[in-house]
């Protein structure tokens, strides 16, 4: 095998360390972090003074299917358990983002395009006349109490201070128009079946809810702009939805009165599921499509109650099949259930339910038992989004029935992904509307682990470090540090769920190791639960539970924009030279044959046939012309004499047979990384090494290691195994590879927009 390597030979080998200019990258994050208190510790804990409040619900809602329009009211019971009086109350109006003189819609750019569909020009020329109307604001006695709508906010002034350790009440009604999601968009609205004529609703965010008073910010005072979600203390809540007559109702909380809107048959069957290991229709699709035909008149209202949530959503259609099954935590039974229109099979009883039983499962191993009594899918046409204990999916397959892998994958994806919500941020309660990463990039991480464990070889969009590579290296200015607020983020998905997702399987799988990261994970978990935890208190959780100061990886991987780029610069073979000219001139002699680097001219002079003086006149040689591979007594006489000035020890060191590595790693990014390496050699062996990234320490540019084998080393490679997300894997080799790529020759001619499914049906239709 051709090596490249520059060999030389040392009496003695220093390893010496680099002096270069010290970088800030590991100074800890004091001046960044809040001074530790009695609220939240040091530790990342709860202190012991720590406080949240408590906002009970008593709501009354009504689905208008004639004019798509939800009327409601509600009582607030409001606990303060801070130590502060407050004079007014913070109530969040997520509805008048909907407004057509929103300030969301004041900021969204808009431009014309040379060529514009019908629907874009539409939409841009749509205004939906969305947005709270609101009736009334009293307190329980019925008295008006003053108060002011600021855009998506109201303040509701007190007649008195509330005193530390008091409730209040007040009660609102208000109605609003639902939008269609399929013109306007938003995470709720209605879908519109035009076969059957009916609608299938999604509700959220439909009645004035408190925000949040803390020990951090006062009231959240952050307005709701689109992405930035939302912040919500706990409570309990009962709320009546009342709907058409053959509208089926799914919702937060637990059923109340089954016996008033389910029949017997159906209430057996939802007694089943509680002790089946698969899942069983309480509404089969027959049952459903029978429903979607039926007009009986009148109204039906259905009660839930949840306890401990911070919010509440439902949906409701004549359209809907319903099926769940049993999980068990404990003594504990949870219902996993999915409800869905027909046009959402095979897809969605083959596998909604089920993939809500696996996520409860998995995500419960990483943090804590799922604590509420049910977890809900609900089949929408649009995005996922998530509330307690309930969340819409899209993922609908073609009107023949077939789907594509990706709306496949697509819709377990999303499932996984709006289930695990409820863990983040719907129990572990961070604030939304400033850190979207805390809950969706946390969410997305549990959603790789809980893919994998659905199929090991799951095509999982985010995840491994190299696919956040494109992401890193993509225009500066398109880029913002994790640390920004919801509403600033560029490059939203990527920041906020595919690069927390990222670093987190970094430190689990590389920096952490798995036993650590897991216990750290699940402690920060077990510490917030139903508590509203800062960035903060998760970073210092996960140092405080594994021992390991982090401060480096926050500051670079969620305080910066850095990327990472580990340049492989120089590999240096070193063998002791042993001294004995026997063994040291054979091997000069071999180095001076192949020396790669001669100078063409002398290439050419050797092979010329005319002879060179010397050679044709022997007295014109003399000492210094005498073969310099020669092995001579008196190189062996000083050989000899040396041996006699060593001990057994240093006789050792001198002969030894280790092959030494000197390399060179320059970092070629800003972002520091642990080094990892792999060493192959000449038996194909390999052996892997592991350096932490504090390595980087003292000159976070270039960075000197010495290794040292038994065996010949052929190969070396830079990040083997695909750990830390390096935006060039060009220079990660030693020696150099070369990847060969394909490229495939076509006829061209027009594509069939068909998925494989569809493609087999016609092959075999075609025999």
């Amino acid at each position: 095998m051709l090596k490249t390597t520059v060999t030389a030979v040392l009496g003695l080998l220093f390893i010496l360390p680099l002096q270069g200019q010290r970088a800030d990258k590991f100074k800890q994050l004091y001046e960044e972090w809040s001074t530790p208190n009695v609220y939240r510790n040091g530790s990342g804990a709860p202190g012991h003074r720590y406080f949240q409040q408590q906002a009970d619900y008593d709501v009354e809602v009504e689905v208008d299917d004639e004019n798509q329009r939800i009327y409601g009211s509600e009582t607030i019971t409001y606990h303060n358990n801070s130590p502060d009086a407050l004079t007014y109350f913070w109530l969040q109006l997520d509805q008048n983002i909907r407004k057509p003189d929103s300030d969301s819609k004041k900021i969204s750019q808009s431009a014309i395009k040379p060529n514009m569909s019908y629907e874009e020009l539409k939409r841009m020329l749509n205004s939906f006349e969305g947005g709270y109307n609101i009736d009334f604001v009293t307190d329980i006695d019925n008295k008006p109490l003053p108060y002011t709508v600021v855009k998506t906010m109201m303040r509701v002034d007190l007649p008195k201070p509330l005193k530390p350790g008091e409730k209040y009440q007040l009660k609102l009604k208000w109605w609003f128009n639902v939008q269609n999601r399929a013109e306007f968009g938003g995470r709720m609205g209605y879908e519109y079946f035009e076969k059957d004529s009916n609608y299938l609703y999604c509700i959220s965010k439909f009645f004035p809810r408190m925000c949040v008073y803390n020990d951090i910010d006062g009231w959240q005072n952050k307005q709701f702009l689109g992405s930035g979600e939302f912040t919500l203390p706990f409570g309990n809540y009962k709320v009546k939805v009342t709907v058409p007559k053959g509208h089926v109702v799914a919702a937060t909380g637990v059923l109340q009165n089954a016996n008033q809107v389910l029949s017997n048959e159906q209430r057996n069957r939802l007694e089943q599921t509680k002790k089946s290991s698969k899942p069983v229709f309480i509404i089969n699709e027959a049952e459903a499509k029978k429903a979607e035909s039926a007009r009986p008149t009148g109204k039906s209202t259905w009660i839930f109650y949840a306890e401990n949530v911070r919010d509440f959503a439902f949906a409701n259609s004549r359209k809907f099949i319903w099926d769940a099954q049993g999980v068990q935590f404990g003594s504990r039974t949870v219902l996993a259930m999915s409800f869905y229109p027909k046009e959402g099979n095979p897809l969605w009883e083959k596998y909604s339910t089920k993939v809500v039983v696996q996520t409860l499962k998995t995500y419960s191993k990483y943090t804590f038992d799922y604590p509420y009594p049910v977890a809900i899918s609900v089949h929408t046409n649009n995005i996922g989004m998530e509330y307690p204990m309930i969340c819409f999916n899209g993922g609908r397959p073609e009107a023949d029935r077939t789907y594509s892998e990706g709306t496949k994958y697509g819709m377990i994806g999303v499932i996984i992904h709006e289930v695990g919500h409820n863990y983040f941020p719907m129990i572990v309660n961070s604030d939304e509307r400033q850190w979207t990463w805390m809950d969706e990039g946390l969410n997305t991480f549990l959603q790789y682990l809980t893919e994998q464990e659905w199929d090991k070889n799951y095509p999982s969009r985010r995840g491994p470090a190299y696919k956040i590579v494109d992401y890193m290296k993509s225009d500066p200015r398109t880029l913002e540090p994790i640390m920004t607020n919801s509403e600033s983020l560029v490059q939203f998905g990527n920041n906020a769920y595919g690069k927390v997702c990222t670093g987190l399987n970094i430190l689990r799988e590389t920096i952490m190791g798995r036993e650590l990261f897991d216990y750290a994970f699940k402690t920060y978990a077990q510490r917030w639960m139903f508590k509203h935890p800062s960035p903060e208190d998760f970073f210092r959780t996960m140092e405080d539970a594994s021992g390991i100061d982090l401060d480096w990886f926050w500051r670079g991987w969620f305080y910066g924009i850095d990327y990472c780029d580990q340049n492989l610069l120089k590999v240096t073979h070193y063998n002791v030279n042993t001294k004995n000219p026997e063994i040291e001139k054979p091997i000069a002699q071999e180095l001076f044959e192949k020396d790669d680097k001669q100078f063409i001219g002398s290439i050419r002079n050797r092979t010329d046939s005319k002879p060179s003086v010397l050679e044709i006149d022997a007295e014109t040689k003399d000492f210094y012309n005498q073969n310099q591979f020669e092995v001579k007594s008196i190189d062996l006489k000083e050989y000899q004499a040396l041996l006699n000035t060593l001990n057994e020890e240093e006789k050792n060191l001198l002969n030894n047979r280790l092959h030494f590595y000197e390399l060179k790693i320059e970092n070629l990014g800003e972002l520091v990384m642990p080094v990892i390496l792999s060493f192959t050699f000449e038996d194909s062996s390999v052996q892997k090494e592991y350096i932490p990234a504090e390595i980087w320490r003292f000159d976070d540019k270039v960075v000197s290691k010495v290794f040292w084998f038994e065996k010949e080393v052929v190969a070396i490679a830079l990040d083997p195994n695909l750990e830390i997300p390096d935006t060039d894997r060009n220079n990660n080799y030693w020696p150099q590879r070369v990847v060969p790529g394909r490229f495939e020759l076509f006829k061209q001619q027009r594509q069939r927009s068909e998925n494989p499914m569809q493609r087999e049906i016609r092959l075999n239709q075609d025999r």
